[in-house]
C-alpha cells in the first residue's frame, strides 16, 4: 500500500488486527471515546494518555475504543531506543542506491485516518517526544527530514498514548505533558470484572482454576502487589498444561501453586488460598 506525496513515494504500514475485547470498567472507555469526539466544526480531537500498571489491560482498552469507531488500528510500540525517523518516515536502501521511504504505523494512521495506539509511550527519550509536539498540538502535522515532507494528519486520525505506571520509564517533557490530555486512570479491575476477564482469555478453563486464580489476583491487588490479570492468565494456562503433560494424576490446587511458583516467584504462594483443613 503506497502514496505519492509531493513526488516522493511512501509505503505505508499495515493496520493491525487483534483478536480482543475489552471487559468490564465501562467508564474507562466512556472517557476515551469522549476524549476523541469532535463536538464543533472548530474543535479538534484530544490526545489521551491511558496510565496504570503493566498488564491492567491499557492497550487492549485502546484497541476496543479505536474497534468500536469503526477505524484502522495502528500500533507503534515505543522502546528506549526509539528515534524521531522511527515514528515518522524511514529511508530503505532498495538496490542501486535508490531509496525506499517507510512510514511508521502513526503516520499511516495519519494519512489513513485511523487510530494510532502510542504504546508504552514514556519509555521514550524527549528527543523522540519533540518530533510529535506539532501533531498533538493544533497543527497536527508531523516533518520528515529524511523524504523532505510535512504530513497533516486526516480529520478522522486519532491519537492515543500508553503509558506504564513502573520505575523503567522516562518522566514526560512538560510540552508534550500538556499536549497529551486527558490522562486516564486504569486500575486493577473488581473481582466480577476480573473473573469476566479471565473468563473471557480462557473460555476453555474450568471454573475452579478463574475462581481460584482470582482470588489469587484480589488478594494480592488488597496487597499493593504488581501482580496483574495478564499474569492470572499465564498462571492459569501453565496450570492447565503442567496438568494435562503430567504423567501421573496431579491435583489442580498443586498445579495452581506450582503455576504461581514458576511464573511468579515463591513470594506469590502468600496470595494463594488457603487449603481447607
Amino acid at each position: 500500500m503506497t502514496v505519492t506525496m509531493d513526488g516522493i513515494t511512501l509505503h505505508l504500514a499495515h493496520p493491525d488486527e487483534i483478536n480482543v475485547k475489552w471487559v468490564g470498567q465501562d467508564e474507562s472507555l466512556r472517557q476515551l471515546l469522549a476524549a476523541w469526539l469532535v463536538i464543533h466544526d472548530a474543535d479538534l480531537p484530544m490526545n489521551p494518555r491511558l496510565v496504570g500498571k503493566p498488564g491492567v489491560g491499557k492497550t487492549t482498552l485502546a484497541y476496543a475504543a479505536a474497534e468500536s469507531l469503526e477505524r484502522e488500528v495502528y500500533i507503534m510500540q515505543a522502546t528506549v531506543d526509539t528515534r524521531p525517523e522511527d515514528l515518522i518516515v524511514t529511508p530503505v536502501i532498495e538496490g542501486e542506491g535508490r531509496l525506499r521511504y517507510v512510514a511508521s504505523p502513526l503516520v499511516s494512521a495519519m494519512i489513513r485516518g485511523g487510530v494510532c495506539i502510542l504504546d508504552e509511550g514514556n519509555r521514550m527519550s524527549e528527543k523522540s517526544w519533540a518530533s510529535l509536539a506539532p501533531l498533538l498540538d493544533n497543527r497536527r502535522y508531523v516533518e520528515s527530514i529524511v523524504a523532505g515532507l510535512k504530513i497533516k494528519a486526516h480529520p478522522n486520525f486519532r491519537i492515543v498514548a500508553t503509558m506504564n505506571d513502573d520505575a523503567s520509564t522516562f518522566d514526560l517533557p512538560e510540552y508534550i505533558h500538556s499536549r497529551l490530555q486527558p490522562q486516564i486512570l486504569i486500575d486493577f479491575p473488581e473481582r466480577e470484572e476480573e473473573l469476566a476477564i479471565l473468563r473471557e482469555n480462557l473460555p476453555f478453563a474450568e471454573n475452579y482454576i478463574l475462581e481460584y486464580v482470582t482470588d489469587f489476583l484480589q488478594q494480592a491487588h488488597a496487597a499493593e502487589e504488581r501482580y496483574t490479570v495478564r499474569d492470572g492468565i499465564n498462571v492459569a494456562r501453565y496450570s492447565m498444561k503442567l496438568k494435562h503433560a503430567a504423567t501421573s494424576p496431579l491435583d489442580e490446587r498443586i498445579a495452581l501453586e506450582l503455576a504461581i511458583h514458576e511464573i511468579l516467584g515463591d513470594e506469590a504462594l502468600r496470595y494463594v488460598r488457603r487449603r481447607s483443613a
